[in-house]
């Protein structure tokens, strides 16, 4: 089913059609869970919706404390797959050529953004296009866009919608076109048609059990949890402050005055023979609490696929290149995920990028376009002096390549820049000794 079919049997063939994509009970469900994490992260937790209470006759505000901890995590997963640069590897001539391209565009930059977005969210797109000559990206936020899927689960158009200043725009996105639309005075008018060349956005999703269409925000794995720490320790606080203070008892009777003051600092008693004086507290169990606490915070990190290595809570010394991967194993499992989102996102790019660079009179044949191939580098700690040992003793003995060699190098991140200059500086010192 195309896109005019699609428009045909589900909105009877109105040139609105879109308006009525945009505003379908699903997408309004999934863009207002998307604003809702968006509450989240802007620090709207529940514990803040908490009411006031009344306490010794008189209203009291509860502690209300927001833990930031989802930002923390978010940052260490998008951190630890991307803060080395993406490698692109294959045939010297197209990688050149896509190194351009990345610097350009900024792709490096892009991709962080992008998986952040992911993480956050579930999903993001990502609209590949040409601007003066050169080629760059744009991303469409989640509250932004609505991919458009016929019964076979193809997507078959895009629409993008937002709001400026009480006007609603609209873009639409076919495989060949795209429109763009506004509502300004009243009355929704087309203000743009433009050629397409680049094809539909790309759509950045993480896997939902649910929907395969939509991705599924790592924060609704965490909020549940987040919730019951912050409702722990902010309950804690009160009850330390409410109850710990104590009330004054005196058993017996005063010998003279009206009952006991209300403030008794620098006041004394006289209390009759056998009479005491004491102030009764509840006893504040902090074994319990740090059990709780301990208990709920580990399986947050567990959950989130943190090393506890990683944010402190394990103290090491001496400790191997191979003993820190076992530590960092979760994250490394949960890396090689998001990895795999972001690989199949960015190997669409690098198809639009192909088709793009073509209108430029740039064509690469089919064995250099299946060259391409992406390494990522994971943020590790590392003992690099035992892995350029390991593998010095590897390319002695022949088991290794140059290329593999500068792949795996900890200090290189342009492959293929490397290559050229090691090139150049044994080219260099051969006509050296070739002139002496």
């Amino acid at each position: 089913m195309n896109l005019q079919q699609y428009i045909k049997e589900y909105h009877e063939g109105r040139s609105d059609w879109f308006i009525e994509e945009v505003q379908s009970v699903s997408n309004q469900q999934r863009v207002m869970n998307v604003l809702n994490l968006k509450d989240y992260l802007d620090g709207k937790h529940k514990i803040l919706q908490k009411p006031n209470e009344k306490f010794a006759g008189k209203e009291y505000v509860p502690r209300k404390i927001v833990l930031n901890h989802a930002l923390t995590l978010l940052n260490f997963q998008t951190s630890f797959l991307l803060q080395n640069p993406v490698t692109i590897t294959g045939k010297e001539r197209i990688v050149k050529e896509y190194q351009k391209v990345n610097r350009q565009g900024k792709y490096d930059r892009l991709n962080y953004r992008i998986l952040d977005k992911m993480l956050k969210y579930g999903q993001v797109y990502e609209y590949v296009y040409l601007d003066k000559n050169t080629i760059k990206s744009k991303l469409i936020d989640a509250s932004e866009g609505y991919p458009i899927y016929n019964h076979d689960n193809e997507m078959i158009a895009f629409v993008q919608a937002y709001m400026v200043d009480g006007i609603d725009y609209y873009v639409v996105y076919s495989d060949d076109v795209v429109e763009t639309y506004n509502n300004k005075g009243g009355q929704l008018r087309m203000t743009g048609r433009y050629a397409n060349l680049s094809g539909l956005p790309i759509v950045y999703k993480t896997t939902n059990e649910v929907n395969e269409n939509e991705g599924k925000s790592e924060l609704e794995n965490w909020i549940s949890i987040l919730d019951s720490l912050e409702d722990l320790i902010s309950k804690a606080t009160d009850a330390y402050y409410k109850f710990i203070t104590g009330i004054p008892v005196v058993t017996g009777q005063q010998l003279k005055g009206e009952g006991l003051p209300i403030d008794v600092i620098g006041v004394g008693l006289n209390l009759d023979d056998g009479a005491t004086f004491e102030f009764v507290s509840n006893k504040f169990d902090s074994n319990a609490f740090d059990t709780l606490y301990e208990t709920l915070l580990n399986a947050l990190y567990t959950v989130a696929h943190l090393p506890a290595i990683a944010v402190g809570r394990t103290d090491i010394s001496n400790v191997s290149t191979e003993a820190v991967r076992i530590l960092y194993q979760l994250a490394m499992m949960k890396a090689g995920q998001n990895e795999q989102f972001m690989r199949e996102g960015i190997e669409q790019r690098f198809e639009k990028i192909r088709k793009l660079l073509e209108y430029k009179g740039v064509t690469f044949s089919d064995d250099e376009f299946d060259s391409l191939g992406l390494v990522f580098q994971y943020a590790l700690p590392s003992n690099d002096r035992e892995i350029i040992e390991n593998m010095k003793a590897l390319r002695e003995i022949g088991g290794l390549s140059l290329q593999t060699t500068l792949e795996q190098n900890p200090y290189v991140h342009d492959v293929q820049q490397e290559l050229i200059r090691l090139k150049e500086e044994n080219n260099t010192t051969y006509s050296s000794r070739f002139d002496n």
